[in-house]
């Protein structure tokens, strides 16, 4: 058994039966995909909450190519690239548009699945096309962006294609006509920036709110958002009028998830070696040499808590895996 404990950032104790390290996608065609598996890239956003009887799957491949159309930038991306440094690539070399999602941690490969979003924009809105290995015909396919059936957090790769569909390589389009996104409050306050303003912006940010996972382990936010219907939103604004709101669509809002966990005066509660960030409540941090129940009462814990005092269901954006695949938690049915 190989220890998994240094194969994703929150560093609970774990192991699996192999790891194979994937530096070119053809590498995929002699794998043995009868058995439990795992696809994984740098580990940021998976948590390992028990030991996995499979084999780990880690993209590593390399490599970008950028096609310049006269109007935009079009540029093929290995799933194995860091995302950070491929968006400081980019702005470095003039390409803009991607600047408000530094500082996001993992691959290039895993953005699409989760349809990564910060400071006012979404990648779902820049990515073109995402090449990948069909698991069951053994051959390459792509797929547009219509057919990646992108949404808030989700995307047809935790669906239809869950455990069926290898990413190797995602394709960006940038337009040349770039405009800065500074629809997210605190970077309202730039005068006619630069990318590379904006960028410097978002980092300082980011760093400001969310704790260095090589400093203290943890996974980034850990909840999503939590998107509720516009009647439930209006009931909880007339007890909460502070409360930060973000419209959706006709019928339904979106809610900060940290500010309910904040409300709910969890920051700095710990379970165990699990403690929920003094900088911000939507990140949970491993503090002390944590085990995997502690990890899992936290999650209940904190669930049940903003179900009894909001109604609101949470649901973590992490991805867990226990022995067998990726496993959900959710609230007990007694605090709805």
């Amino acid at each position: 058994m190989i220890s998994l404990q240094h194969y994703h950032t929150f560093a609970l104790p774990a192991c699996a039966n192999s790891v194979t390290r994937i530096e070119h996608p053809e590498e995929l065609e002699s794998i043995d995909w009868h058995t439990p598996y795992i696809i994984l890239g740098e580990g940021s956003n998976t948590i390992f909450v028990d030991d996995f009887e499979g084999h780990i799957i880690q993209m590593a491949n390399r490599g970008i190519t950028v096609t310049d159309t006269g109007t935009s930038y079009v540029i093929q991306v290995a799933a194995g690239e860091n995302w950070h440094d491929f968006v400081c690539h980019c702005v470095e070399k003039g390409m803009y548009g991607l600047e408000n999602l530094a500082l996001i941690p993992g691959t290039v490969g895993a953005a699409p699945v989760q349809n990564i979003g910060a400071y006012g924009v979404e990648v779902k809105d820049l990515i073109s096309r995402v090449v990948g290995f069909d698991v069951e015909t053994g051959e390459q396919q792509v797929l547009s962006n219509k057919e990646c059936e992108f949404a808030y957090r989700d995307s047809i790769f935790k669906h239809a294609l869950f455990g069926k569909f290898v990413i190797t390589m995602v394709e960006f389009e940038l337009s040349k006509e770039w405009q800065a996104n500074l629809s997210y409050g605190p970077l309202r306050s730039l005068q006619a920036p630069t990318a590379q303003q904006v960028m410097d912006e978002v980092v300082a940010i980011r760093s400001s709110k969310l704790p260095d996972p090589n400093i203290q382990p943890n996974s980034g936010s850990f909840f999503k958002n939590p998107i509720v219907l516009k009647e439930q939103a209006h009931a909880l604004l007339s007890n909460y009028p502070k409360m930060p709101t973000y419209p959706v669509s006709d019928t339904h809002i979106k809610l900060a998830a940290g500010w309910l966990i904040d409300q709910a005066n969890l920051k700095g509660f710990k379970i165990g070696g699990v403690e929920v960030s003094n900088k911000q409540a939507l990140v949970l941090i491993n503090a002390e040499n944590a085990v995997n129940n502690d990890l899992i009462a936290m999650i209940k814990h904190i669930q049940n808590v903003i179900m009894a005092k909001f109604d609101v269901a949470l649901e973590h954006e992490v991805r867990l895996i226990a022995k067998s695949g990726e496993t959900k938690i959710e609230a007990d049915k007694c605090h709805k």
